[in-house]
């Protein structure tokens, strides 16, 4: 039985923002981004791109929850990732909500 590879992938852009993007051929896909082969895209106007980190996974379903999560990430953290920085990225995965700093994780606000 023949598995694909799949591929969760970070590219800084021309002006210093992040892509994240999942693919299952990233050499392709990073040759489309470079070329900007798909007009109106985020990377088509921001070209040249660099490739920053990327991560292979044998199921796809698992590579979706990974790119995903790391969509809704900060620019700080995904770069934290890209350099392996996982002090950083352990100082930036902790929850900057006040009530939770004053009173802990357990906290519930009842009104």
């Amino acid at each position: 039985m023949f598995s694909y590879q799949y591929y969760v992938y970070l590219l800084e852009c021309s002006d210093n923002s992040i892509y994240t993007g999942i693919t299952n051929d990233l050499e392709r896909r990073f040759i489309e981004h470079q070329k900007g082969t798909k007009e109106h895209t985020y990377t088509s106007t921001r070209r040249p791109v660099k490739l920053i980190f990327s991560e292979c996974f044998n199921d796809v379903l698992q590579a979706i929850y990974f790119e995903k999560k790391i969509k809704k990430w900060s620019s700080k953290k995904k770069r934290a990732l890209a350099t392996g920085d996982f002090d950083m990225l352990v100082i930036l995965a902790e929850c900057r909500n006040w009530t939770h700093y004053k009173y802990g994780p357990d906290f519930k606000l009842v009104l």
